[in-house]
């Protein structure tokens, strides 16, 4: 880890010392699920669609139960949901055929699983069983490569850099820190520099409008 990056994961880390998924869950279960539903889709809007879901079928057995189109009725404000539907059932059906309903702690395992991908995988693997891994979302993607630390053109290769920068122990905060940061403050479109604890450290890669340094108010 480089001085510069770990000044940035110890402002990241007293700005978001609280930090965790803000997926609404109960259970291992009902993350992946909450995660699967996430794809292309805002957690705000996966947590207005979890609970009616969630109150009909809570756990894998009865989901597994469930018809594809009483799910799809259930999630159809979320993108994809036709898919999505399909997908959360088939998974359903084999965590009941093949771990009697239970989510596996294993990422091979998990990937096996119908659209469960690494950035699925990597989430309920952090957050449910306290693993250490980094999902790879649209904020991280974002967040690493304006920071400059990785170049990789997809979420795979991204990992990976972030993953050779990052002390393993610090790979799931780490992760929920670049996501925040990314949602609160470097926006997609016209990111805040100028309330941005990051930016001395940040090579701004991307950003059209790079500020002077003299026009950023220092953090408190």
């Amino acid at each position: 880890m480089t001085d510069k990056v770990g000044r940035v994961l110890d402002k990241l880390e007293r700005l978001y010392p609280d930090a965790i998924t803000e997926l609404h869950h109960e259970t291992p279960f009902q993350l992946l699920v909450a995660t699967m539903l996430s794809a292309q889709c805002t957690d705000a809007r996966v947590n207005l669609i979890t609970p009616g879901l969630f109150e009909q079928y809570p756990d894998a057995r009865s989901m597994a139960d469930a018809s594809v189109e009483a799910i799809e009725m259930l999630i159809r404000n979320c993108g994809l949901f036709r898919t999505k539907a399909r997908n959360i059932q088939r998974t359903a059906q084999l965590l009941i055929e093949r771990w009697q309903g239970e989510v596996p702690q294993d990422r091979a395992l998990l990937l096996s699983l119908p659209g469960v991908g690494r950035k699925t995988a990597n989430v309920v693997l952090a957050n449910a069983f306290g693993q250490d891994a980094i999902a790879v979302d649209t904020h991280v993607f974002r967040v690493a490569h304006r920071l400059g630390w990785t170049t990789a053109k997809d979420a795979d290769g991204t990992e990976e850099d972030l993953m050779r920068l990052i002390p393993q122990e610090k790979w799931s905060r780490a992760h929920h820190w670049l996501i925040l940061h990314g949602r609160r403050v470097c926006f997609a479109r016209n990111p805040n520099c100028a309330e941005c604890v990051l930016y001395p450290e940040c090579e701004r890669v991307g950003v059209e409008k790079a500020m002077d340094k003299s026009q950023v108010v220092s953090p408190q």
